[in-house]
């Protein structure tokens, strides 16, 4: 049987194919924005060994191959946010497409070491704008019940591609086809283009643009009923109470400084905590724990950290507009400091040659698999979703890129001074300090961080005219 066209369908099918069209699309640009970042964070450490055997890199270089594409991303962060408010959240998403794409082939066919940092720089550029405007975008776009999983979907979508290099990366594992690992990040940069093209814009922005009829009409499609007046009302009676131009420095006013404090604090321990030191040198820190052999490592980093990263994310989709947002981060905080305790330990008497050494591979391993478990359905999705809710809608896109240009400044921080930090403390030191941190952190969020599951963007701005609003939980 013929299946009707769209034209001849009764209204309310029109409507909700064209819902479902819409949705999708925007799906697809969150998914492969966040694949994109995946793959760029995870096709290194199959890399580097290739590049440095093809340039001679000292280790001095490695550290700035490997760190410089977050010094780019924090740049690019705080570019999107200034990008986002002009030109608008799609717009923004395809330009990191492009930075990607160029990126990409600039990596690939780079015939000395400044060329390879100028490409990593360009690619870091798209993926700070990417890391900004892709959650911002899907925030803007969703509904309260499901808001949560779709931002989170981003994050699934960085682990699907860090488990897609960590296999491009056992395929090449003895690094010598390096250009083809970093230069395949241009496919699915193509791919983000042509749905961000396909993609509607942010009813929110376009009604901050003076043009609430194009936000009617993208509302209408989204929601699935003619009837959004209501939804309009209420995103015209926010951004009424806050007409005008916005600059910087507004962002710091007293009245926005909760929210800016629970996304700098945020970004920072979601790097200070160790994620990206381990995704970064992951062959390494396996090499160092018995693995002797590349392809060793590359299998231990593929299935004990890709795909469980990938797995593990799952959860945080299932329950994060369930049970919430805090006690997602306070549960991962409690896995993640009791893995790297246990990593540190591993490496403390386990580390020497002989029979105790396979001990502590496998101790390592275990213990590794257990962090980004725990990551994977905590601070890796949980806190991008709530970056990019606690913002009034007048300074979220600067207030979201200054806590993701934080979080790529701490991640710099991090991948540029790991091993050095090895090399002065010890691992097992380094990975106590980890653990550490973990604490700290989790006494910070349980303090700070307000409850933000089932409410509405609006609702959430309202949290911050309450001065008696510390920790909210609904």
């Amino acid at each position: 049987m013929a299946t009707p066209s769209d034209s001849t369908l009764p209204a309310p099918a029109f409507r909700a194919r064209s819902s479902a069209y819409l949705i999708g699309i925007i799906v697809c640009v969150i998914l492969m924005s966040g694949l994109l970042f995946g793959y760029d964070q995870g096709v290194i450490s199959g890399a580097l060994s290739g590049i440095k055997r093809a340039l001679g890199l000292s280790p001095l270089l490695i550290e700035v191959v490997t760190s410089w594409v977050t010094l780019g991303a924090l740049f690019g962060s705080l570019a999107a946010g200034e990008l986002a408010d002009r030109i608008g959240r799609k717009k923004t998403v395809l330009t990191a497409a492009v930075l990607f794409i160029l990126g990409a082939l600039i990596q690939a066919s780079a015939p000395h070491t400044a060329v390879l940092v100028a490409g990593r720089l360009v690619v870091g550029f798209g993926v700070g704008v990417a890391a900004v405007a892709a959650p911002l975008y899907g925030s803007e776009t969703a509904q309260a019940t499901w808001r949560g999983r779709l931002v989170s979907a981003y994050q699934m979508a960085i682990t699907i591609g860090i488990f897609l290099a960590y296999l491009v990366n056992g395929a090449l594992s003895d690094g010598a086809d390096w250009r083809m690992m970093l230069g395949l990040a241009a496919v699915p940069g193509i791919l983000l283009a042509l749905f961000a093209l396909a993609a509607p814009e942010s009813p929110r922005w376009l009604i901050k643009q003076g043009r609430p009829e194009a936000a009617r009409n993208i509302l209408a499609r989204l929601l699935n009923k003619d009837d959004c007046q209501a939804e309009l009302n209420e995103i015209e009676n926010a951004l009424r109470l806050e007409a005008g131009a916005v600059s910087w420095r507004e962002v710091f006013k007293p009245i926005y400084r909760k929210p800016l404090a629970i996304g700098i604090g945020l970004a920072v321990f979601q790097q200070v905590t160790g994620i990206n030191a381990i995704i970064y040198y992951a062959n390494p820190i396996f090499a160092a724990s018995g693995f002797a052999t590349p392809e060793a490592q590359a299998a231990a980093t593929t299935w004990g950290i890709g795909a469980t990263n990938v797995l593990s994310t799952l959860i945080a989709i299932a329950f994060i507009d369930r049970i919430g947002r805090v006690p997602l981060l306070l549960a991962g905080l409690i896995g993640m400091g009791a893995s790297l305790a246990t990593v540190g330990l591993a490496f403390q008497f386990f580390e020497a040659p002989g029979d105790d050494a396979t001990y502590g591979a496998t101790i390592t391993v275990v213990a590794l698999v257990i962090f980004i478990a725990s990551f994977a359905f905590s601070l890796g999705p949980v806190v991008w979703t709530v970056i990019n809710e606690v913002f009034p809608s007048r300074v979220r896109s600067r207030g979201v890129a200054i806590s993701t240009a934080v979080n790529w400044a701490a991640a710099f921080v991090v991948s540029e001074f790991f091993l050095s930090l090895v090399q002065v403390l010890g691992r097992p030191f380094t990975f106590w300090l980890f653990a550490l941190l973990c604490l700290v952190g989790w006494i910070w969020i349980y303090r700070k961080v307000p409850e933000t599951k089932g409410r509405s963007l609006e609702e959430i701005e309202q949290l911050w005219h309450d001065p008696s609003v510390n920790t909210v939980r609904p």
